[in-house]
Formats: C-alpha cells, structure tokens, sequence
C-alpha cells in the first residue's frame, strides 16, 4: 500500500472523539498518526493500520 507522510487517512473505525480522519505523521514499522478531529496522536503497528484504511486522501 502506498501511504507517504503528510497523507490523510480515512479509517473504518472511528476515534473516541468521532473522527475518522488521521493524519500520517511517521511511518516504519509502526505508523504514527494525528487525529484531525482532537490532535491526538496514536502509534499502530503497520499490519493493523493497512487493514483499517478505508480511503487515502492525498493532495498532488
């Protein structure tokens, strides 16, 4: 999957604040996101992140 830094990603589940949107912070093993909703920022591992991509929303 083709994710980059600065991407925002549209997730299946949502955060406790209710927003679906994150953004893409860092990426490795492990991804770090923003929550666009309360700035929050989270680490998941790769494999859990890439299932629960429902749309990337980049600017070109």
């Amino acid at each position: 999957m083709d994710i980059r830094l600065g991407d925002i990603l549209e997730m299946k589940k949502q955060h406790p604040c209710g927003a679906h949107q994150f953004e893409v912070l860092r990426i490795g093993m492990d991804f770090r996101l923003r929550c666009l909703g309360c700035n929050h920022e989270i680490m998941l591992p790769r494999l859990k992140a890439e299932k629960n991509i429902r749309k990337v929303l980049r600017e070109e």
